[in-house]
């Protein structure tokens, strides 16, 4: 049996004491190195660091007062209007004039407001009950806008008192975001019937209670007397001309920092 020389010269000197030992190629030391860089670095990053969440819903502008829906106490024929959409009214004003059995009758306001929307048309005929305007309470044009923003009830809970919210308004997208910070949450969920009755509007209130009921978060905006909408946004100057309301937004609100190692303990 034949033996190579290579086997032959270990046997010979099989510990090789006086050759030097490499422990390490250097690429693996400095991988080495760069794994434990990493890790000391994020051990820091968890227990000093902070991690800013959001809760994204859908809300809208308001005066936060509500609205109401204006119901005909008599029945007859329209046979005129006292108002527009839009228009602002006071209590006890006169909306339009129905002509009855008994002679001519006007409904008016039971509060003040602005006309959201006018069912009623001239020439149409109604009945005891039936809506004929929606009202949104105000008292005067210096009333301050306001966003009512519907959140789902599991994330309710997170939201802080004095958040910042950041508010997409479509209409005014290429402005940036109007700012704003929570003034109040609901105590508890409120279902379609309960939406509705606030708004005064079925559809809108079909459209926040999509999946759920929601819970009201109350959003004071940001004034800014520079801009023309009187309120701040994330641009200077914000959009050239004032904002409305029930218009609809979409609303980012920013909850408490969270350290991420709280993710990890109990």
């Amino acid at each position: 049996m034949q033996f190579r020389q290579q086997a032959l010269s270990k046997l010979q000197s099989p510990d090789q004491l006086d050759l030097p030992v490499r422990l390490a190629r250097p690429q693996g030391v400095l991988a080495l190195a760069v794994t434990l860089v990493v890790m000391a670095a994020s051990c820091v990053w968890a227990v000093t660091g902070s991690v800013d969440s959001t809760l994204e819903a859908n809300g809208i502008l308001t005066y936060g007062q509500g609205s109401y829906v204006l119901q005909t106490p008599v029945t007859g024929q329209v046979t005129g209007l006292y108002v527009k959409e839009g228009q602002r009214v006071g209590k006890d004003a006169p909306l339009l004039k129905v002509r009855t059995e008994q002679g001519d009758r006007v409904v008016r306001a039971i509060d003040a407001g602005r006309v959201t929307a006018l069912v009623a048309r001239v020439g149409a005929v109604i009945t005891t009950g039936a809506d004929v305007a929606t009202l949104e309470k105000t008292t005067s044009e210096r009333d301050p806008l306001l966003a009512m923003v519907y959140v789902p009830a599991t994330g309710a809970a997170g939201v802080p008192a004095n958040a910042s919210v950041d508010l997409t308004v479509p209409a005014a997208q290429s402005y940036g975001v109007l700012r704003g910070e929570v003034k109040a949450v609901g105590r508890a969920a409120q279902t379609r019937r309960q939406v509705t009755d606030f708004l005064g509007d079925g559809e809108l209130a079909a459209q926040f209670t999509k999946g759920g009921a929601r819970v009201p978060v109350l959003v004071q905006l940001t004034e800014d007397a520079h801009t023309k909408s009187g309120y701040a946004w994330s641009t200077e100057d914000g959009p050239p001309y004032p904002l409305t309301s029930m218009t609809l937004a979409s609303a980012a609100v920013h909850l408490a920092e969270q350290r991420p190692i709280d993710w990890l303990l109990p």
